[in-house]
């Protein structure tokens, strides 16, 4: 393992990548509520930009504005419809598989460093690699739990 001088010291950097993280997204709410055309209280049908001098859409003259899009095609019945579990099945044992495959790479990496020298310490590696298998095995079994419901499961 890499010294880094102190505990605290190693996790400036995620607590940085964690207040990024945090800022970005309400910088760009911040910014879209800021600077988006907004709607004239005396004549509600037309939108108005303060940041661009002139513009303005009347919606009025379109009729269709409130209905459902559908590529063009008339919309036909409501848009709000109940979707089966099934859909969505394998789009979940995928991030299953993925999370756990990350977890797999990470108990790896961590046994290589544990065996890279000479008096590398063999039991924790093994610990490690028996916690890894452990929750790969656990993940597998929620997996095969839904395989065998067939996707019966509604939410």
């Amino acid at each position: 393992m890499v010294d880094t001088g102190s505990v605290p010291s190693a996790y400036l950097s995620i607590a940085f990548l964690t207040i990024v993280g945090i800022l970005m997204p309400l910088t760009n709410f911040i910014m879209s509520w800021a600077l988006r055309p907004r709607t004239d209280p005396s004549r509600p049908h037309i939108t108005r930009s303060y940041l661009l001098e002139g513009y303005e859409r009347d919606h009025s003259l379109y009729p269709r504005r409130l209905s459902t899009f559908e590529c063009g095609s008339e919309p036909i019945g409501d848009a709000m419809i109940q979707f089966h579990f099934q859909y969505y099945w394998y789009a979940i044992v995928f991030l299953v598989f993925d999370v756990a495959f990350m977890f797999l790479v990470l108990g790896g990496i961590v046994a290589a460093e544990e065996t890279k020298t000479v008096d590398g310490d063999i039991a924790n590696a093994e610990a490690g690699l028996a916690i890894i298998a452990a929750f790969f095995t656990i993940m597998s079994l929620g997996v095969w739990y839904v395989f065998r419901k067939r996707g019966r499961i509604y939410i």
